[in-house]
Parts: structure tokens; C-alpha cells; sequence
């Protein structure tokens, strides 16, 4: 269930705090190629199934970025800002990829608000993002996502 809040200056009041997990969902051999293809990294370890099965992963992996490009999707899963103008991606202050995904695996999102702060121009909000691998011990990302709600 999402935590909803009625304007985004109610993020004020949740930093320090998990606001949700998202559901697991499972990164395909499919969204890999479609996300080389829309950025040019056609790396074999991502691409090439055949030739990752005898690589150091032991079949192919999801790009660092394409795991990374999923914390609007999941923000929006967690949680809902009924007043809301826009929600604009700011930056990003820390970025890991500590744990590669492979193709097949699920990974689902932990959101925590790291900071929130009343600026003019609106909310920035700071969440970090922890991209859990099922079954795994270590995260595949760990990242820092800069949201600004004018």
C-alpha cells in the first residue's frame, strides 16, 4: 500500500523515514536490449546470452543504469502526492552499484526520505533508494535521488 500525503511539503515531516517497499519485478533479457539500444551499450555482458553464459556473471546482466532508471517507478509505486504539480527529476548525490543484476532476477525498491527541504522554487526532496536483489545479501544499487516538487 502507497503512503499517501495531500501536498509534497508533507515529505517535511517524513525525513528519516521508510516510506514503502515496492513489489518485486523481474528485469527481462528484453528491457535489457531495448534499454541498449536506446543508449548505444551494446556491451556483450548485457546483450549477448551465449557469450555472458561462460562470462564472470554466468549469463548476461542489467546495465548499472537501467536498474538505477527505475527510482521514478518506484517512488510513484510507494508513495502519492494528491496535490501535485509536477515531480521533477533534480540529480542524484550518491550512486552504488555494489551487486550486478542478472537477467531473470526480481529486484524490488526500499524508499527512504533522506532530506526534504521548502526551497523557492519548491520541495527538494533527497530519497535514498536501496535496490534489493530476491534472494541476495547485498543491494544491487544504493542511490541518492534528488526530486524537486515545484
Amino acid at each position: 500500500m502507497a503512503t499517501v500525503l495531500e501536498e509534497p511539503a508533507d515529505l517535511l515531516k517524513l525525513v528519516g523515514q521508510v516510506v514503502g517497499t515496492t513489489g518485486w519485478m523481474t528485469i527481462t533479457q528484453h528491457q535489457v536490449d531495448l534499454f541498449a539500444e536506446a543508449t548505444g551499450d551494446h556491451q556483450w555482458i548485457h546483450t549477448d546470452p551465449q557469450r555472458a553464459a561462460n562470462g564472470p556473471f554466468k549469463g548476461t546482466i542489467a546495465h548499472g543504469y537501467l536498474t538505477l532508471s527505475l527510482a521514478p517507478v518506484m517512488i510513484s509505486e510507494v508513495m502519492q502526492i494528491r496535490e501535485l504539480t509536477a515531480a521533477l527529476n533534480y540529480g542524484l548525490n550518491r550512486v552504488r552499484f555494489p551487486t550486478p543484476v542478472r537477467v531473470g532476477a526480481r529486484i524490488r525498491g526500499v524508499v527512504m526520505v533522506l532530506n526534504a527541504q521548502q526551497k523557492t522554487s519548491g520541495v527538494e526532496a533527497v530519497f535514498t533508494l536501496t535496490y534489493e536483489i530476491e534472494g541476495g545479501d547485498r543491494p544491487a544499487c544504493v542511490a541518492d535521488v534528488i526530486v524537486l516538487y515545484p
